[in-house]
């Protein structure tokens, strides 16, 4: 694993019940770099540096993975639904084209 980026997981609503579906976000900073931009200075192409892989997972099992390409904004944020079983640990994993891999975790506590 590299030296984690900055993340953050969100979940919405913020309070919800067991078995209610919840809508998660995860956010990175990560320049997204397509390999087609010169650096200012140097006229230099900045080397391609992107996310090409993220995976959901609650409780070790996959919610969803999405596959991903360089056409993505700087810091990009993924969204999917999920269906809330109990409590547990939320885990997003990362990878880009470098090999870079990232994960960020989050408990999950319903309540009710």
């Amino acid at each position: 694993m590299a030296q984690a980026r900055k993340s953050l997981i969100k979940i919405k609503p913020k309070k919800f019940k067991d078995g209610e579906i919840v809508k998660v976000s995860f956010m990175v900073m990560h320049p997204m770099a397509t390999g087609t931009t010169k650096n200012k200075k140097t006229k230099q192409l900045i080397p391609a540096k992107f996310i090409n892989s993220v995976k959901f997972n609650y409780n070790g099992k996959e919610i969803t993975n999405m596959t991903v390409w360089e056409a993505l904004s700087t810091n990009p944020v993924f969204t999917t639904y999920m269906k809330i079983n109990g409590k547990g640990k939320l885990t997003v994993t990362y990878t880009d084209n470098t090999g870079e891999v990232n994960e960020k975790s989050k408990k999950i506590k319903p309540k009710g």
